[in-house]
């Protein structure tokens, strides 16, 4: 909550999707400082998630919570054991897979709720540990999964205006859109900021594993409506495009270093693609700011202040937040390739 120093901790939960954003971000620190103490922190973090991949998936989290940890781990360590933890958790996640609707249920939980099988905008970023699997060892119906997952959300989660939905309801036997709504947003039909950010990732990482043109222009799409959405001098979107601007609105940080990562990778593939690493800079630069940078010995948050977690459920408001600080260091890497950057240089 506002005003808070330290971090809020809870027990590792089958219930919670932030369990491996910390691990994420010691995989990062560990990259950059090669600090033994911070690699045996970043294993001791990543290995208490392990009992994730072998339990039936609860909902569509597991791509967070896994492979922010143990992909990351497995990346930098070459650990078998976490690439097999890797290929069970992809298998656990295909379980919730409908194939009459053609996408991953988010939130098997909530289906009463929503009147169907709802499928939520973040559900996107699940599909890199899918095709992951698929050309690493793992199931090759992964990778059918993912394509099917990313084409129906693209026919059915996305208005005229480019923008998408948060949640998107089709009936569980006929696989039929019902409707578009919002559970984190502030209308059905606005842009949630951060749903936002998630569509412009996961469409440019779908591109990335089919080479289908289709999806690189449809992330362009995307990013052009970002783009065009932003009405902050420093482009760290408030909360919600759409939502009304008074002189409390929040930014949502997160949300910010979540489009930073998406644009950076899009910019290697999109013919215009200096315009939006330029953008994604600009981002970047003002994460890097006195506005969003923590205070060292203030305030507990790792890195970035200012983000907003579910404003729609009194949650989480202006605050730090651990994913936040894992897409701001994984924008601050992926910029230094594409510059050129050694960390041994800073």
């Amino acid at each position: 909550a506002p005003g808070d120093s330290v971090w809020h901790q809870r027990p590792v939960s089958k219930e919670l999707w932030t369990e491996g954003f910390w691990p994420g971000i010691l995989w990062y620190a560990y990259e950059y400082s090669k600090d033994e103490s911070i690699l045996e922190a970043a294993k001791g973090y990543t290995e208490v998630l392990e009992f994730l991949s072998e339990m039936p998936a609860y909902d569509h989290d597991l791509g967070f919570v896994m492979f922010c940890s143990y992909g990351n781990g497995y990346r930098l360590t070459g650990d078998e054991r976490y690439k097999e933890i890797i290929l069970a958790t992809a298998d656990r996640l295909a379980e919730l897979y409908n194939p009459a609707v053609g996408t991953i249920l988010s939130w098997p939980r909530e289906v009463p709720a929503f009147g169907g099988h709802n499928t939520i905008m973040d559900n996107m970023m699940n599909l890199e540990m899918m095709f992951w699997a698929a050309k690493n060892g793992g199931n090759k119906s992964l990778y059918d999964v993912a394509v099917r997952h990313a084409e129906k959300t693209m026919e059915c989660h996305f208005r005229e205006d480019g923008g998408c939905y948060h949640v998107a309801v089709y009936d569980t036997l006929s696989g039929d859109f019902i409707r578009g709504c919002t559970h984190q947003g502030y209308a059905d039909s606005s842009l949630w900021a951060r749903g936002q950010s998630w569509a412009i990732y996961g469409y440019t990482v779908v591109y990335r594993e089919t080479g289908d043109k289709t999806y690189l222009d449809f992330a362009v799409n995307i990013a052009d409506m970002i783009m065009s959405k932003v009405t902050t001098d420093d482009a760290i979107p408030y909360w919600d495009y759409d939502a009304p601007v008074l002189e409390d609105t929040p930014r949502d940080a997160s949300a910010a270093a979540i489009t930073a990562c998406g644009l950076l990778e899009l910019s290697t593939f999109a013919p215009e693609g200096q315009k939006y690493f330029d953008y994604a800079e600009k981002i970047l630069k003002s994460l890097s700011s006195e506005q969003y940078l923590a205070a060292p010995g203030e305030n507990q948050g790792f890195v970035l202040m200012h983000s907003t977690g579910s404003l729609a459920h009194g949650s989480e408001i202006d605050v730090p937040l651990n994913y936040a600080d894992y897409y701001y260091l994984e924008g601050l890497q992926r910029y230094m390739k594409l510059k050129g950057i050694e960390y041994k240089n800073l």
